[in-house]
């Protein structure tokens, strides 16, 4: 069983934000399997995509980004989830806008969310799909940034990535995480900063 977990905020003030960009594409995993989510032996939102010979559990911990680790390390042992068979799908800033970076392993990048799921899973080796919000307007705090919602400009743009952010965790489910970075990760540009 692979797990495809999504991160985010709960709540109707944290709907639709930057930060919740992880919940929207486990969102759309979700509608287009026709499953609804429901409750699960942990604090967070589950519904179990079934199909010939692979099956995948996504999930949106309840627990709020800071302490997204709780939920998904209890949901890795209850269902006894491999941790290379582990995507999670988080919003990052150091990433403009719609871009995809999909790894099989690394540091948080400065992500509480990953940071605390990195601390309970006692490992970075699990894979990991940001998708880019930006990082705002320099003069205004981060946290404000991503705890707003997208402008009505970038909503096309931002539309089109958890699209594709729903196909690779999708490709990542039958082809693995090896795949998904072939086929959705940018090509390097001469000067690029590569972000671990």
């Amino acid at each position: 069983m692979k797990l495809i977990a999504g991160l985010g905020n709960p709540g109707p003030d944290y709907r639709d934000t930057r930060h919740n960009i992880g919940f929207a594409v486990v969102d759309l995993l979700a509608r287009r399997s026709g499953l609804t989510f429901g409750g699960g032996p942990t604090d967070a939102l589950i519904a179990r995509a079934r199909r010939p010979g692979e099956e995948a559990l996504l999930a949106k911990p309840m627990t709020y980004m800071n302490l997204s680790g709780a939920a998904v390390a209890e949901l890795v042992r209850y269902f006894r989830i491999a941790i290379p068979d582990v995507l999670i799908v988080a919003d990052d800033v150091n990433l403009p806008l719609g871009k995809l970076r999909a790894r099989a392993r690394g540091s948080d990048g400065g992500h509480n969310g990953l940071r605390s799921i990195i601390e309970r899973l006692g490992t970075s080796e699990f894979a990991r799909l940001r998708i880019g919000v930006g990082r705002g307007d320099s003069r205004h705090h981060l946290a404000d940034h991503v705890l707003a919602r997208f402008d009505a400009d970038e909503q096309e743009e931002v539309d089109a990535a958890i699209g594709r952010a729903a196909d690779a965790a999708e490709l990542f489910v039958t082809d693995g995480i090896e795949k998904v970075m072939n086929q959705f990760n940018p090509e390097p540009v001469a000067g690029d900063l590569e972000i671990p």
